[in-house]
């Protein structure tokens, strides 16, 4: 256990130093913003491509593995959905609580970490989870939200919508493209490949750092849509699920498969099991806030998983590896 807190705390200590930057205004609320575009728009899919073409194109290809973690991710969002709506929680924030369970930070914290402690051939299974979460999961989950909308056409709409986020997301661009190197057996001439290499190794730190000032954001700011106090029942329920609930889904599922046959590698297997036990993407914030959610219930969801996920994923870990 001692072997897997040395790695993971640097981690969750780069989380800590975003979060009291933010909350100290050593970095600018205003400047947050700016390091987020950073990551998601040059670092990031730098990383995801860097991954995806060193990466044999079988494990980015694998089905058995993309409908395993599919259907957990469908079980996770109907569970929640189901769970969460009452007389104060409509579908839009159902929906939302919903992604948040269901939708790990993977690409920020998860393939770093799980690199890391596993090694580079963790990042094949886990780009195959950040694809099913970009393109089906939040598409799901955002076309739900619209269900209780003005218009008989909300969630044909925000479907639409959703679809055209992720097209014009760089990172689902930049594991084709990394699978597409992989295929072919593309190099970049040298010059540019030097330069994806500096932007993606710069990935991890700043992306940590960001989700820190981005938690320290949500609570300074006051969220539209959100509640002055929110039962502990909205939320922290949610979190556990995402921590507990969600790896354990995986993990059965996944071994049940293969009992029955199904060809999964049983160190893919391992790797999804410590993605679904990740914390909360921190993004999802911003979408609840964009389709008019209770984004300050999504927010504490995704801080209260974070800062519980240093013990229950390191815990995951320690019992697993």
């Amino acid at each position: 256990m001692l072997d897997v807190l040395l790695v993971t705390f640097p981690f969750f200590a780069l989380v800590l130093c975003g979060y009291l930057a933010a909350r100290r205004r050593m970095l600018p609320l205003e400047a947050i913003g700016g390091l987020n575009s950073f990551v998601l728009y040059f670092a990031l899919p730098c990383m995801l491509y860097r991954f995806g073409s060193t990466t044999p194109i079988a494990q980015l290809l694998d089905g058995a593995l993309f409908l395993t973690y599919l259907f957990c991710a469908l079980v996770m969002v109907g569970f929640v959905v189901a769970a969460s709506m009452n007389g104060r929680i409509g579908w839009n924030d159902a929906a939302f609580g919903a992604l948040v369970a269901a939708f790990p930070n993977t690409g920020f914290m998860g393939v770093p970490l799980l690199v890391a402690l596993l090694g580079a051939q963790a990042a094949g299974p886990a780009i195959v989870t950040i694809t099913v979460d970009l393109v089906i999961t939040t598409s799901l989950c955002i076309a739900l939200s619209r269900l209780d909308g003005a218009d008989e056409h909300g969630a044909a709409k925000a479907a639409r919508n959703a679809l055209r986020g992720v097209l014009v997301n760089p990172m689902p661009w930049a594991i084709l493209l990394g699978g597409a190197a992989s295929w072919l057996q593309l190099v970049p001439v040298k010059p540019v490949m030097q330069t994806i290499g500096l932007l993606a190794d710069s990935a991890s730190p700043v992306a940590l750092f960001t989700i820190g000032a981005v938690l320290a954001r949500s609570q300074m700011v006051p969220m539209r849509g959100g509640r002055t106090s929110i039962p502990l029942r909205d939320y922290v329920p949610v979190a556990v699920a995402k921590l507990l609930i969600h790896p354990l889904l995986v993990l059965f599922v996944g071994a049940s498969a293969i009992r029955l046959g199904v060809p999964i590698d049983r160190f893919a297997l391992i790797v999804i099991v410590l993605v679904a036990a990740l914390p909360s993407a921190s993004n999802v914030s911003l979408l609840a806030e964009k389709f008019g959610a209770d984004n300050g219930r999504i927010a504490r969801i995704i801080l209260v998983s974070t800062a519980a996920a240093f013990f229950t994923f390191s815990g995951a870990v320690a019992l697993l590896h």
